[in-house]
């Protein structure tokens, strides 16, 4: 299983990160693979999107900055230049799954998250 996350991810955290930072979100197999959730992590809503055959996973702000409503979770999976990235719904913006930056836009950008499967559940940590 490949597990790919978001430039996020790369930030320092504490050596004893608590497994309590994590949310339980559901179960991997609840994502249909080239499509997203959203769950509520911390008050905001998230976008958890699984990309390909693959167990890629992904997750972004839900709250498009074009459109001004929250459905990045219902948009178009794809890639683009090597790049795996999820279309807008609405105005069919593009933004890069790994750093939230908008590919057709890079001055705009929605939040990234730390996601993870943990024995077979999809986790995303909170910010």
């Amino acid at each position: 299983m490949t597990l790919a996350l978001p430039a996020e991810a790369t930030r320092p955290r504490p050596a004893n990160e608590s497994d309590r930072a994590w949310q339980a979100v559901c179960d991997l197999e609840d994502i249909v693979p080239n499509t997203g959730v959203c769950a509520l992590i911390d008050g905001e809503q998230v976008a958890i999107v699984r990309v390909g055959d693959s167990d890629d996973l992904y997750a972004i702000g839900n709250f498009d900055p074009f459109s001004k409503a929250f459905v990045l979770a219902r948009g178009i999976v794809g890639d683009k230049g090597g790049v795996a990235k999820i279309a807008s719904p609405i105005y069919k913006q593009s933004f890069d799954l790994r750093t939230g930056i908008c590919l057709d836009d890079p001055k705009v950008s929605v939040p990234v998250w730390r996601v993870r499967v943990r024995e077979g559940r999809v986790e995303v940590a909170s910010q």
